[in-house]
């Protein structure tokens, strides 16, 4: 019994050492940064600037799209999240999300993840923007200085910076993200593990009707203190009685831990049982059309009553090195129904 056990113990400690697609010893079961401080940064964020950059207005057409991908895990080879970017900038998707597990934690890979977000915010800004270049376009350090464009909202008329403007990109904190002090490099980029936005669909007169997203902080397979007291102070959910008129539409909530085990094989963690529940009551009261998570690297769908629980294969290219259907594109129509499709990716490296 006890070299059985002692078996037991080494082929579970070989197992945290197995290279990182699904398993890290401190990303999977502990996590360096603690959830409590994550969120306390997050919601001082969160409740500083995230009104001025909360709202959406979707586009005054049949529907708006949204594209949700997931555990990218970027190294030197940014090509499958580059591919997801393109693919959301050709289909005029209104947003993308993205589940957690970003990048592997590493300044250079960081590096990168930036300088890609800085180029399809550009080519995002010059497609739904008219773009105006005041410098010297026969000075090549000119042109290719982004402090010399400037992009103006033909509606308003307001020009800005690119700087100014917000790049309808909006992920999760994952577990891969926050080991070796990756929660620094993260959130130097993102800035808050936990917010919400809401897309307006329709304003008249006294009626604001909005389709609300809630990103959650999972990353540590917990929800952690702080972050259920804010969700039962409905920080989270635009205030539907100080704001006479608001309609709260469809809700749609994303989180990198799943609620699910998709599979009894594989060692990932999940929320412990008495988090589980509260989060399942919690998608109850908010009415929530579609829940999607990701860390798991298998696809799963699944309904528990009015809600749909989608969790997305991972587009990491190391997990997954043929092309696939790692990505999911919800279809939101003028009248609130929906439809999801899953997505082709067809980047291999060279």
């Amino acid at each position: 019994m006890k070299k059985q056990r002692y078996t037991l113990i080494a082929a579970m400690a070989s197992l945290l050492f197995i290279s990182c697609d699904k398993i890290s010893p401190t990303g999977i079961l502990i996590a360096e940064t603690a959830v409590e401080d994550r969120i306390k940064m997050s919601y001082e964020y969160f409740s500083r600037y995230m009104d001025e950059e909360r709202e959406i207005f979707a586009p005054d057409q049949d529907e708006y799209t949204f594209l949700v991908g997931a555990d990218s895990h970027l190294t030197n080879d940014d090509g499958r999240l580059r591919e997801m970017m393109q693919n959301s900038l050709d289909h005029d998707d209104l947003l993308m999300a993205h589940l957690g597990d970003i990048a592997d934690t590493k300044a250079e890979y960081y590096v990168r993840l930036e300088d890609l977000l800085t180029e399809y915010k550009r080519k995002w800004a010059r497609k739904h923007y008219k773009t105006v270049f005041v410098g010297d376009k026969d000075d090549p350090s000119q042109v290719i200085s982004d402090d010399l464009y400037f992009y103006i909202d033909t509606v308003t008329n307001t020009p800005y910076a690119l700087e100014d403007l917000k790049y309808p990109f909006y992920p999760v904190v994952g577990n891969h993200d926050i080991t070796h002090s990756g929660w620094a490099l993260w959130a130097n980029l993102f800035h808050t593990s936990f917010y919400s936005i809401y897309v307006i669909v329709s304003e008249f007169q006294d009626t604001r009707v909005v389709d609300n997203f809630i990103f959650l902080d999972t990353a540590n397979a917990t929800l952690g203190r702080e972050q259920v007291n804010l969700i039962e102070q409905n920080v989270l959910t635009p205030d539907e009685q100080a704001e006479i008129g608001l309609q709260v539409r469809n809700t749609f909530v994303f989180s990198h831990t799943s609620i699910f085990h998709v599979s009894t094989t594989e060692l990932t963690s999940s929320f412990a049982r008495e988090e589980t529940y509260f989060l399942l009551d919690q998608i109850k009261k908010w009415n929530v059309d579609i829940a999607f998570f990701g860390h798991v690297h298998e696809w799963d769908e699944r309904r528990n009553g009015n809600t749909q629980f989608l969790t997305l294969q991972t587009m990491c290219e190391k997990s997954n090195p043929g092309p696939g259907d790692y990505l999911v594109r919800v279809h939101v129509k003028k009248d609130g129904t929906l439809s999801w499709e899953r997505v082709h990716m067809n980047y291999t490296k060279p």
